[in-house]
């Protein structure tokens, strides 16, 4: 049996499977608004380990989500696994954002734009056909009512993730579906790691960095009166 523990922190969903031959076997996410990763991640790590009956040393993998997303979020999960990786001596396998969070979206016809919110009207956005295969590169984009124009006038569009509910404020058009209250999760991580693994398509552990597609760019504090 092919074990593979799967850690998704780029958002406010904390999401943790424990994954056989490709199935999840065990999910435990914080579905919410709140960025709780660091007090809860290896807890939940813990957790699925025991449902599932194994110790981590059975594990055949570890895969993590690479972005892009919050680059708080990105560092902790990245960092969670790296270090599992280095104390166990086991592949690490990478799956881009928002290539799993199509998957969450089954069509016969049509794109999947995979959408997570950046600062203002921006997005992190990546489009995908009903194959999931990506027909448009991955982009951090200033949103306006002309957005996706080409994709929406060619057929339906579906947009998914946290970039939905500014998107909605500005396309009203017909080809429009929006799937709301949907979060990258760990769950789809399961099948395409297992498919990276059988290819051997590996990370390596001391090298690897998230993929935050932007430079982090501090806040300065403001200075009171």
């Amino acid at each position: 049996m092919t074990y593979i523990l799967n850690i998704e922190t780029t958002t406010t969903n904390c999401s943790v499977s424990l994954s056989s031959e490709g199935e999840t076997l065990v999910l435990k996410e914080d579905y919410n608004n709140n960025y709780s990763h660091a007090e809860r991640l290896h807890n939940y790590i813990d957790d699925v380990v025991k449902k599932a009956k194994i110790t981590l040393k059975d594990l055949n993998a570890i895969s993590v989500s690479k972005g892009p997303g919050s680059y708080t979020g990105l560092r902790i999960g990245v960092s969670a696994v790296k270090g599992l990786c280095f104390a166990l001596d086991k592949p690490l396998i990478s799956i881009a954002t928002l290539e799993a969070l199509a998957h969450q979206v089954n069509i016969e016809d049509g794109v999947i734009v995979a959408m997570l919110d950046a600062r203002r009207m921006e997005v992190y956005s990546a489009i995908f056909d009903s194959n999931y295969k990506q027909v448009r590169e991955t982009e951090a984009q200033i949103l306006n009512i002309e957005s996706f124009g080409e994709y929406l006038e060619q057929g339906k569009v579906y947009f998914i993730g946290n970039g939905v509910s500014k998107t909605k404020e500005l396309i009203s058009h017909s080809n429009a579906v929006f799937i709301e209250n949907k979060l990258p999760s760990a769950n789809e991580l399961s099948a395409l790691a297992f498919n990276k693994f059988k290819l051997n398509d590996i990370e390596d552990v001391a090298y690897f960095e998230p993929y935050y597609l932007k430079d982090f760019i501090a806040l300065k504090p403001k200075v009171k009166p």
